[in-house]
């Protein structure tokens, strides 16, 4: 049994309790941190099974009975807290990004290569069945030579202006996922990034200086070239899907949606949206990562995840930033530098 404390109680940190208290049988949460807990949080918690609850995430990495740590906390604290829980020989599930800092990226590489403890990064949509399907195909050869990676991804609703300042910006923040499912789904590195981009949603987003719609091509390690789509706000829900083409053919999902039904009448055909969030579209796939997680501390085997995971989508992010803003084709080798 593998003895847990979670560092922070927002959206995130309640979907990884939620995830261990009732999915993962090999782990138990002794305590939650937060620097904003309070009675109903506490209370949330202990509804849950977990009893101990702090505003101190120092009580976690000197606590001798824990044996990993869960970073759910704001971003800017990703990294330090990794060095921190590293140093104190915890193992370490970090949700994405590390930080928006390269070279506060390299200090966490450089404290696991002082210290032999695992790290995973949370890139959960590895871990859905759909994109696990098409990666399997890919990987098996059923559909050749990857030639053309399609990635969609859409949110339903854009977030707030004040968040959009904070948040590193769409490329750190939302595609970033899609960097990493390109990367999962061809095998291979990019090596060049080009976006066009534009404020069509939300004038607020453009006015906090980012952008709500965007297409990204990137050339892949492999010759393939892949292409994302990203959009703040798409009317009918929430819009996640894929698709390889390769020299012997093609493989692709579709959303998950409340059921398969289509109901066809003479005003028309109709199915059901898309399902609402990542909250209903993904719950499945956070248990599991964190299952995965939970199964290489006991079995001393590799992460599914690395650090390297964790970087390679944030160059990726970076050289999009820059592209954006010089209009020009980027090579993750300018931003590696």
């Amino acid at each position: 049994m593998v003895t847990v404390g979670i560092i922070g109680a927002g959206r995130i940190g309640k979907v990884h309790t939620t995830s261990i208290c009732t999915r993962v049988k090999d782990a138990k949460i002794k305590t939650i941190a937060d620097p904003f807990m309070n009675e109903d949080t506490a209370a949330w918690a202990k509804s849950m099974g977990v009893e101990n609850t702090t505003k101190d995430y120092k009580e976690i990495l000197n606590d001798p009975e824990i044996d990993a740590v869960l970073i759910c906390s704001s971003t800017n604290t990703h990294s330090p807290i990794s060095v921190e829980a590293i140093q104190a020989v915890k193992h370490v599930f970090c949700e994405k990004p590390i930080d928006h800092d390269v070279e506060k990226i390299k200090n966490v590489i450089k404290a696991l290569e002082e210290n032999k403890v695992k790290y995973q990064v949370g890139f959960n949509r590895r871990f859905d069945h759909n994109f696990e399907a098409v990666r399997n195909a890919v990987q098996g050869g059923k559909i050749g030579d990857p030639h053309i990676i399609r990635v969609t991804s859409r949110d339903p609703e854009p977030p707030s202006a004040e968040y959009v300042k904070v948040s590193g910006g769409i490329f750190l923040d939302m595609t970033i996922h899609d960097f990493d499912m390109v990367r999962y789904l061809a095998g291979c590195d990019a090596e060049e990034v080009y976006v066009e981009a534009a404020v069509l949603v939300d004038p607020a987003i453009g006015e906090a200086g980012d952008v709500d719609t965007a297409v990204i091509t990137l050339k892949m390690a492999n010759g393939a070239i892949a292409v994302i789509d990203n959009s703040r706000k798409a009317a009918y829900g929430y819009d996640q899907r894929a698709e390889v083409f390769g020299s012997k053919g093609m493989v692709a999902t579709t959303n998950d949606t409340l059921s398969s039904a289509v109901i066809s009448t003479e005003a028309g055909v109709t199915g059901e949206k898309p399902l609402y969030f990542f909250l209903e579209r993904y719950m499945d796939s956070f248990a599991k990562e964190m299952n995965c997680f939970i199964e290489a501390i006991e079995k001393d085997t590799d992460t599914p995840l690395g650090v390297m995971d964790g970087l390679k989508p944030v160059l990726m992010g970076l050289a999009a930033k820059k592209s954006l803003q010089e209009h020009r084709p980027v090579k993750i080798s300018e931003i590696e530098m």
